[in-house]
């Protein structure tokens, strides 16, 4: 992790758990198709909480090992919506995140903002 600070808010819908963790914005690397770093929370539930800055390489560990991501973001009220689920794509032996269904060679974010 490369970063921790504190951030815990509501939920604007049940209390069903979206994912083990949440991206709500990706930091892009300037000459290749992928993330360099992800702001993360983790899902509680009832409440997004806990911000840290992870890497990419963290992200796709944690994926490997069975842990879900979605993505979320913050309504104009300041309340969670959930976003679309990240998965992993393989291509040509390199591993790429997505929240679509094409199999690129590239990370994909729609819609999530920058770090």
């Amino acid at each position: 992790m490369l970063n921790n600070t504190s951030n815990t808010s509501g939920r604007s819908d049940t209390m069903q758990k979206w994912a083990d963790y949440l991206i709500s914005a990706v930091r892009t690397h300037p000459n290749l198709p992928k993330v360099d770093s992800l702001e993360v929370h983790s899902d509680f539930g009832c409440m997004v909480c806990q911000t840290d800055i992870v890497s990419r390489a963290e992200v796709i560990e944690r994926i490997k090992k069975g842990c879900t991501y979605s993505t979320v973001y913050r309504t104009p009220m300041g309340k969670w919506r959930k976003g679309e689920n990240v998965r992993l794509v393989t291509v040509d032996g390199e591993d790429y995140l997505r929240t679509d269904c094409e199999c690129k060679p590239a990370d994909q974010f729609d819609n999530v903002p920058e770090l």
